[in-house]
Parts: C-alpha cells; structure tokens; sequence
C-alpha cells in the first residue's frame, strides 16, 4: 500500500502520466491529490508543492477517462477550501500569542484600518489571486485570521474562490491533451517551476530584508 502511494505521488511530482494510467490507481490518485491541495493550501512549509500542476494533470487524467472529472472537481474544491481555512484558523491562534499581539499592537490604527478595508473591499479577489501564488496560497488566508474576525464572511471568498481556482485549472488540463504536445508540455513545466521560483523569491526577499536591516 505505502509503495503504491510512493509511486503515485513520485508521478504527480514528476508529471509522469504514464505512471498514473495504471489500472486501480484512480482511488489512490484521488487521495494523494486531495492530500496535497489541502496541505500546501493551509500550511506554508508545504508551499514548494507544485499543486497548480497537479491540479491541471488531474483535468488531464480526467480527460483521457483515468479518474471522474465531477468527483475530481469536488474533491479539489472542498481540500482547497478546508486547506485555507485551516490557515485561517492559524492566524486565529497566532494572533492570540503574546509577541504577536506586540507586533500588531505597533502598527498605527490607520494603517490597520487600511488592512481591514482593502481585505473588506477586495477579499475575494485577493484570495483568488493568492490561489496562483504558493506561500502566498496559505500566507494570506493566515493574515485574514489575523484581521478578519467574520468567519462566515472569509468561508465565501475562500469557497468561491476555491470553485473558481478549481474549475480553471482542472478546464486547462481537461483541453490540454487536444493541444499540440509541444505547447501542452511547455504549460507543465512552467506549471511546474512556478512553485519553486516563487518559493526560492520570498526565501531570498527574506533573507535580504534580515541583513538589510541587520547593517543598517
């Protein structure tokens, strides 16, 4: 069994398609996708994952009849959703520890007034956005825990958003095997790298900010 999953994830990692047309992978497809959407959606050490790939290779294996498209569908929604609200719950807690309290309590009122209106104003399309971006992905529903007290109101933007962010990625894979090979392998790859130069940029913004700051 733990080989079987080995082998399927070592697939999703790699793209290897041939590997995931195997007769009886479908149920373990279903659960080691489910499994990554809703880890690197919550938690942001999970962000090197290349989730938008795996969710565009799942429209693909759908396409070609490997796994149910609805089924799909549904399962990546509701991962998503519960991946980010388990962020916001995280935000919810860290807020309460003492040294981010600080952190929070020196930032003028103004100017956390201003987060709260532009999360009010453009929540939804912020969370939509933040669905392409990993760490950004889990990042954002964490700050919305932190500021957003409405937890009725971050479930909506994080579900719609959720549907919208699903529903593309899974359409892109499904058209994908009607495109020229060369145009849908260079849509992978870069599906692909995006996760890793994205997380490779904030790691290095991050360590430059300390060391700016650290010579000042």
């Amino acid at each position: 069994m733990l080989d079987s999953i080995y082998t399927v994830l070592a697939a999703l990692w790699h793209q290897d398609f041939n590997a995931l047309l195997t007769p009886g992978s479908a149920t373990l497809i279903y659960l080691c996708v489910g499994t990554l959407i809703f880890l690197e959606s919550g938690f942001i050490p999970a962000a090197p994952f290349p989730c938008d790939s795996v969710v565009v290779l799942s429209g693909t294996l759908a396409a070609v009849g490997v796994i149910d498209p609805l089924l799909m569908l549904i399962l990546l929604i509701v991962c998503a959703a519960v991946g980010s609200w388990m962020a916001y719950l995280q935000g919810r807690w860290l807020n309460r520890l003492p040294i981010v309290q600080r952190w929070v309590d020196s930032v003028s009122s103004e100017k956390l007034q201003l987060v709260d209106r532009l999360l009010g104003r453009h929540g939804l399309v912020a969370l939509f956005c933040a669905r392409f971006v990993p760490v950004v992905r889990s990042l954002l529903p964490l700050m919305m825990g932190m500021r957003v007290k409405e937890a009725p109101r971050f479930h909506y933007f994080s579900w719609l958003s959720a549907m919208l962010w699903t529903v593309l990625l899974v359409g892109l894979g499904y058209l994908l095997p009607s495109l020229p090979e060369p145009i849908s392998k260079t849509v992978t790859m870069g599906l692909m790298a995006a996760p890793v130069i994205t997380f490779c940029v904030a790691v290095t913004s991050w360590i430059a900010l300390k060391l700016r700051r650290r010579f000042r």
